[in-house]
């Protein structure tokens, strides 16, 4: 009902049925309709999914805390409960408001719709919303979200969580499942992370809360230290998203993991020479950092070492464009990051402060995603023009040897722009004795 107030479109619905308390009744009901899924027999969740549309059908239940993880909760179903009974495992007021299909009427025992209408983001209950962790990320991202004000009840009870360090139990999974919806539906994603540090959850992520005091240029930065222009360069990141319609999940994902990571090195090597700042070799320097804030919140490599090079790469489209570098330094880009990404990090990461000559940051990227879509290599790496089974067909074996010939045919190819076939004669006035 949330979503329906706030007339935001929504293909999710949660159903929960009150006076039954028999599954079997529910599915043999449901599976006319279509599929039916058996979430958890502990949970008493039903999922049927009709065209686009995902309804989840649970018994109405209560919920009690038994252990440290997120499966340990016992569960009782409860045919005879109050919708206000059954309510109180809900986190927010918002998301406990019900609507009674029968009688037609919203039911909203915790004042949810008035919580709506002053953009307010509150817990239900003291007890039970400390049960769970997570709800300190859900309280982040929903603020981020709908840009709610967070009740000082509501903060303090997260800040306890934060104290008593029970976030340290939380799954990486459920975690990252929280801050994906807070990028891929907040306008603004600084509102989270601006939550996050005041929460005190910056403890669990040291390469962000580094971020923190570290000086800049105000020559460059004159809106602070790295961690403000890092969250301005995520607001950025989401106004290009919209501009350019970008609807691919994963790749807006990457996109703004790598505006997050991107400065994670400046910590390390940022020192003032002759009264300037200077953070040299931040973007190599930032790898290491990168990789130990995203092995906190996924073990997919694929995710990983997408972004890795848009960190060490991000400022290489205006130092070709400044140096007006030929193709050749281009194709070379392009063996290291796929540019049209490159390009859109390198943006937000130059609008996200508050320089008055903003005009220059598409200047420098326009100018090579121009270079790279003449040599149609924008969105994909260079191909090579001399392959292994070329040498194989030259009579040559595979061998350690192949990798040192093969970067020699593309080293001509990028060089001397040759043709396959000249490359090849090259390869065997080298290597063929």
């Amino acid at each position: 009902m949330r979503d329906s107030l706030l007339q935001i479109p929504c293909k999710d619905y949660d159903v929960e049925i009150f006076e039954i308390n028999c599954l079997e009744t529910i599915e043999k009901s449901l599976k006319k309709f279509g599929n039916v899924k058996l979430v958890g027999k502990s949970f008493g969740v039903l999922t049927l999914k009709i065209d686009e549309y995902d309804f989840d059908f649970a018994l109405a239940r209560t919920e009690k805390k038994i252990g440290l993880g997120h499966n340990d909760f016992e569960v009782s179903t409860n045919a005879f409960l109050s919708y206000e009974e059954a309510a109180l495992r809900r986190d927010f007021t918002i998301n406990s408001i019900g609507y009674d299909f029968i009688n037609d009427e919203f039911l909203d025992p915790f004042n949810g719709i008035k919580d709506l209408e002053n953009k307010k983001l509150k817990h239900i209950n003291d007890d039970t919303f400390i049960e769970d962790a997570l709800r300190v990320y859900r309280v982040i991202q929903f603020a981020s979200r709908f840009e709610f004000d967070v009740d000082e009840k509501t903060k303090e009870l997260c800040e306890k969580m934060v104290l008593n360090d029970d976030l340290k139990h939380l799954a990486i999974e459920r975690i990252y499942e929280e801050f994906k919806k807070l990028f891929l539906k907040s306008q603004k994603p600084s509102i989270g992370f601006k939550l996050l540090k005041d929460l005190g959850a910056l403890r669990y992520f040291p390469e962000l809360q580094a971020l923190v005091n570290c000086k800049q240029d105000k020559e460059y930065h004159p809106e602070g230290d790295v961690w403000v222009h890092t969250l301005m360069t995520l607001d950025e990141m989401a106004k290009i998203i919209r501009e350019k319609e970008i609807k691919d999940e994963y790749r807006i994902l990457y996109l703004f993991y790598a505006e997050l990571c991107h400065d994670l090195g400046k910590p390390f090597c940022t020192e003032e020479i002759n009264g300037r700042i200077t953070s040299h070799k931040h973007e190599s320097l930032g790898i290491e950092p990168t990789k130990t804030f995203l092995a906190r919140l996924t073990n997919e490599k694929k995710f990983v070492d997408l972004i890795l090079p848009l960190v060490k790469n991000h400022l290489a489209p205006f130092q070709l464009y400044l140096a007006d570098s030929s193709l050749k330094a281009v194709k070379r880009l392009s063996l290291k990051v796929n540019i049209e990404d490159l390009c859109l990090v390198c943006l937000a990461d130059c609008l996200g402060r508050d320089i008055k000559d903003k005009e220059k940051c598409p200047k420098a990227t326009s100018w090579l995603l121009e270079q790279a879509k003449e040599l149609n290599i924008e969105k994909s790496a260079l191909k090579p023009l001399v392959l292994g089974r070329d040498l194989i067909a030259l009579g040559m074996k595979p061998s350690k040897q192949f990798k040192e010939v093969l970067d020699f045919a593309l080293d001509l190819q990028i060089e001397e722009n040759l043709e396959k076939n000249k490359i090849i004669k090259r390869v065997i006035k080298r290597y063929k004795k």
